[in-house]
Order: C-alpha cells, then structure tokens, then sequence
C-alpha cells in the first residue's frame, strides 16, 4: 500500500482589531512571535476540530500584512496548514472546509480574542 503524503493549503484573513505596525513586519520582534504563536495554536484548535481533524498536521503563520489597500488598522494573516492524505481520499474539499471555518469564527467574525473581517476568508488548496 502507497504510503500518506503531506498535503499543504494556505489561509488567508484580515484581522479588524490588530493594527499593523512595523514590529509585525520583523520575525525576529517578539510581537510577530507572540502573535504568530496565537495564530498558530488558534488556527490549530479551529481545524482540529473540522472534518480534516483526523489526518490534520498544524498551521503554521507564514506571514503579516497591512490590510487592504494599505489599511495599517487591520492585518492580514498568511498561514499554510498540512495536512496527511491518503492516496485513495478525495482532494480536500476547499468550500467545505470554508464553510466549516466559517460556522466555528461565527461567520468569520471572531477567532479568539480576534475580529474578522467576514469577506476576507480564502482557503486555498
């Protein structure tokens, strides 16, 4: 039998209360590690508990960005999440996995302590 192989997708979301600044733009600043820590285990919890829970590896928090245009207010969020597939599974259902997301952030509004913005969601595969 042909073993699993480690599958990625990336998600992608605005947060409304984390104002950007230059901290977040630094790896090396214990604000991006804090906060990346946060996302990490928030991200974590959210699709342990989703129907990719069982074969689910961890989401790590790849990177911060200013929100749209250049909305210093708000910050997006780029994470990449692994997960293990069977050879014989189906491809990861990407608008199921959305809409899980979006039923357990109460619509994409709140993640933890975090506020969403509920149009900026993309999970991709």
């Amino acid at each position: 039998s042909t073993a699993a192989t480690l599958e990625r997708f990336t998600i992608n979301f605005t947060i409304t209360n984390l104002p950007y600044t230059s901290d977040l733009e630094n790896p090396d600043s214990a604000r991006f590690r804090d906060t990346r820590r946060d996302m990490n285990s928030l991200l974590d919890r959210l699709l342990k508990e989703s129907s990719i829970g069982p074969d689910f590896q961890g989401c790590e928090t790849t990177g911060f960005r200013y929100g749209p245009g250049s909305d210093r207010d708000q910050t997006r969020v780029d994470a990449v999440c692994t997960y293990s597939k069977e050879p014989w599974a189906a491809p990861l259902d990407r608008v199921g996995l959305y809409h899980q997301v979006s039923n357990k952030t109460r619509g994409i509004t709140q993640l933890g302590p975090y506020s969403l913005d509920k149009d900026s969601l993309y999970v991709n595969g």
